[in-house]
């Protein structure tokens, strides 16, 4: 995926967030409801960390230096990790911590009483609708984003599999964000009708819960991507092909990928040529192996290095093998 797409995504993301978020906070200052803080507090995070993926594009572009022969690229996962630790702190724990601070002032009795006859009762609900509709804007241009380069895999996948962390990271917090603010609607909605505040503290911890939730997922799919990650099977294979198109390579013996970055990947590969092939042969055939792979991968920049070696029936392996089961391009 190139950086394009989700960057307006990212952007769209990012300016429904700033809105959302203040217009919650006004709630929250107008009505004292924890949902419309927690809400507030949410929406800011999320603002933060589009603009850390923003950041996380801008340096991975730069170019490979001394310290770091194979370029920047992981840096885009660097700052994706750092938004999980972001949502899962600033977002989920202290959702969690008002949730449990609003239970226990309803409890005790020292809270204020939610009803409708509260100057402001209904301001919460109003924001909550709109920030609905906003919320549902940016979630659709992450999906229109997501579908150029989806094809037919299921949204699971299409996130598990990414190898661009910025249109899956913005999909799963737009996706918590609707989940959010129907709990928030569900809280605040039953505080107001019941006059029990205990509700907009169950609100709250639901979103508290759910925020953690998506942090967690988040994190281990960007832990996985810093490790390092292979290409998909249908790129090792087309790879492999390109390489044997080639007369003088017999085989590859073995193939060996690793994602540097989302349009990045290392490529090293041993192939088996025959006794009678002159140097001069094996060294036009290895230059002419890496342009019809590069040629076969138009929009992934190949970073290869082939070994060629003689042909002792050494048994195939490659990156396939130690794929995750579900990963995509």
């Amino acid at each position: 995926m190139s950086t394009g797409g989700g960057n307006k995504a990212i952007i769209a993301a990012l300016s429904a967030n700033l809105g959302i978020a203040l217009t919650k906070l006004v709630a929250y200052l107008l009505t004292g409801m924890s949902s419309m803080l927690a809400e507030a507090v949410h929406s800011f995070a999320d603002s933060g960390n589009q603009l850390l993926l923003l950041v996380g594009g801008k340096k991975a572009k730069r170019t490979a230096d001394v310290d770091h022969p194979f370029g920047y690229g992981r840096e885009r996962y660097v700052y994706a990790f750092i938004v999980s630790i972001v949502l899962f702190t600033i977002g989920g724990v202290f959702a969690l911590y008002e949730a449990y601070h609003k239970w226990h002032e309803a409890v005790s009795g020292h809270g204020e009483r939610p009803g409708t006859d509260q100057q402001w009762w209904w301001v919460p609900l109003l924001v909550l609708v709109v920030a609905i509709g906003m919320e549902g804007f940016s979630f659709r241009t992450a999906i229109g984003e997501a579908n150029h380069t989806r094809g037919g895999a299921s949204w699971v996948r299409y996130v598990r599999g990414a190898k661009a962390p910025e249109l899956p990271v913005v999909l799963l917090e737009d996706f918590a964000a609707l989940i959010g603010l129907m709990f928030a609607m569900f809280g605040v909605g039953l505080a107001i009708i019941t006059e029990d505040a205990r509700w907009d503290a169950a609100g709250t911890a639901m979103i508290g819960l759910l925020l953690v939730a998506v942090a967690v997922v988040l994190a281990i799919e960007m832990k996985s991507l810093l490790i390092g990650e292979g290409a998909a099977p249908e790129r090792v294979r087309s790879i492999r092909d390109a390489i044997e198109s080639e007369e003088v390579i017999d085989r590859v013996i073995h193939l060996k990928t690793l994602h540097l970055g989302p349009d990045e990947l290392l490529v090293a590969a041993k192939i088996a040529i025959d006794t009678g092939d002159s140097g001069e042969e094996i060294s036009a055939a290895i230059d002419a192996a890496e342009a019809a792979a590069r040629a076969a991968q138009p929009d992934m920049e190949l970073l290869i290095y082939l070994e060629p070696a003689l042909d002792t029936g050494e048994a195939g392996a490659d990156s396939i093998g130690h794929i995750r089961s579900g990963s995509g391009s």
